[in-house]
């Protein structure tokens, strides 16, 4: 060994930890995951549209984005929106005509975003759009307030009631919390 090098420095640089990606891949991944979030969003709610469309139930909007309208297509009867918050997406559809629908109509409606995701998600297995839209479909499915596992929830609970109850929504929604937070924290602790 050469007289000149100090064994705890070359451990040091042996044992440190070496980036997993270049700074170049880095950013062209980050606008990978970006880029494929936004598909994946519209390609949910386009799920639920054609759903709702196929149950006869109107629908008016189609946006990627919370906040104020930055700009708009209209396509036939349905507007596509692009808003200024890059946050969520939605449908706008005729929420009390959703409700005259059958529990059968309801739960296809909701789900439709989710099969949609899944079905992208494992014809592109393995890569980072497969990787989204799975993860897009499983944080859906959970029961959070707003959440498609939360509205189909909430209309099986007002099936079963033949009603709505405001306190049993409610308690839907706390509880759906708490599970959902479980849930990432089990999803966590496999990880760490």
């Amino acid at each position: 060994m050469p007289r000149n090098v100090c064994l705890p420095q070359t451990l040091s640089a042996a044992l440190a930890p070496k980036p997993l990606l270049k700074p170049e891949f880095q950013t062209m991944l980050i606008f990978s995951i970006i880029a494929c979030t936004a598909v994946g969003m519209l390609i949910h709610e386009f799920g639920h549209l054609l759903a709702a469309r196929r149950s006869g139930i109107s629908c008016t909007e189609l946006g990627l984005g919370l906040g104020p309208e930055l700009c708009s297509i209209k396509f036939g009867n349905v507007r596509f929106t692009l808003r200024l918050i890059p946050l969520g997406s939605f449908v706008r559809l005729d929420g009390t005509a959703l409700k005259t629908r059958s529990l059968g109509r309801q739960m296809c409606v909701h789900l439709a975003g989710i099969v949609f995701n899944l079905v992208c998600g494992f014809a592109f297995y393995g890569t980072t759009f497969g990787w989204v839209n799975l993860l897009i479909g499983a944080g859906n499915l959970l029961p959070l307030y707003q959440h498609d596992g939360w509205k189909c929830g909430v209309a099986i609970l007002r099936a079963l009631m033949c009603r709505k109850s405001q306190p049993a929504e409610w308690a839907l929604t706390f509880s759906g919390g708490f599970v959902s937070l479980v849930i990432a924290w089990a999803i966590a602790r496999m990880f760490v």
